[in-house]
């Protein structure tokens, strides 16, 4: 008997602690249907901090500055978050000097990494690099270095974050997700009709899946 199939558009920032931890749960969700159903995943650039210029800025006043987070609250979400990683088996590891960057060149790779079917691998490597061994994901030797991580060319990676080309698909494809109306990330969008807006639980997940599949 042939698998249902599933094509899922997931549509993130790098900067997002609830975009991985919604992935990894999706993960799970993929695992739990996957004797039923095949899952097609395709990842899609938001960015969250536009305005941040190069250098990025500390990530505790950058949330106080344009959200209102107070210093208890921000210490709050990170216990939450990191205890949260722990139940998907993500690390996160905070800290008080951590900044928050442009995400537009680590976009730029995952985009470019769709040539190579590894843009999960790419993601999850900016991920890492990001939230577990805080990295700046806005430099290019860093960007580079995740790209050689998984089994792609360093030198073309430098090229394509530094490409206007690249910069173009990306700002397309931002543009494209927003006029369909995703404003707010993790957004996930089923055979390009059903969209599941945040980091949803695991049964929620599956339940959708399943529901979609067999219509």
């Amino acid at each position: 008997m042939s698998k249902q199939q599933l094509k899922i558009d997931l549509v993130s920032d790098v900067s997002c602690p609830w975009c991985i931890v919604g992935y990894k749960r999706l993960e799970k969700a993929i695992t739990q249907v996957a004797d039923q159903i095949e899952v097609e995943v395709n990842w899609h650039p938001f960015e969250l901090n536009l305005d941040l210029h190069q250098g990025g800025v500390n990530l505790r006043d950058y949330l106080m500055k344009r959200y209102g987070t107070t210093a208890e609250q921000s210490i709050q979400v990170r216990s939450n978050l990191t205890q949260l990683g722990k139940e998907v088996g993500f690390d996160f590891n905070f800290s008080d000097e951590m900044n928050v960057y442009n995400t537009r060149d680590a976009h730029k790779l995952v985009a470019w990494a769709g040539e190579s079917d590894k843009q999960t691998e790419m993601k999850l490597a900016l991920f890492q690099a990001y939230f577990s061994d805080g990295k700046a994901i806005e430099n290019h030797d860093v960007l580079t270095e995740c790209a050689e991580s998984i089994g792609l060319d360093p030198i073309k990676a430098k090229q394509v974050v530094s490409s206007e080309r690249w910069n173009k698909i990306v700002e397309d494809e931002e543009v494209h997700w927003l006029s369909l109306g995703v404003h707010a990330v993790p957004a996930i969008v089923i055979n390009e009709q059903h969209l599941i807006s945040g980091a949803q639980p695991v049964d929620i997940l599956v339940e959708a899946m399943k529901d979609i599949a067999s219509q």
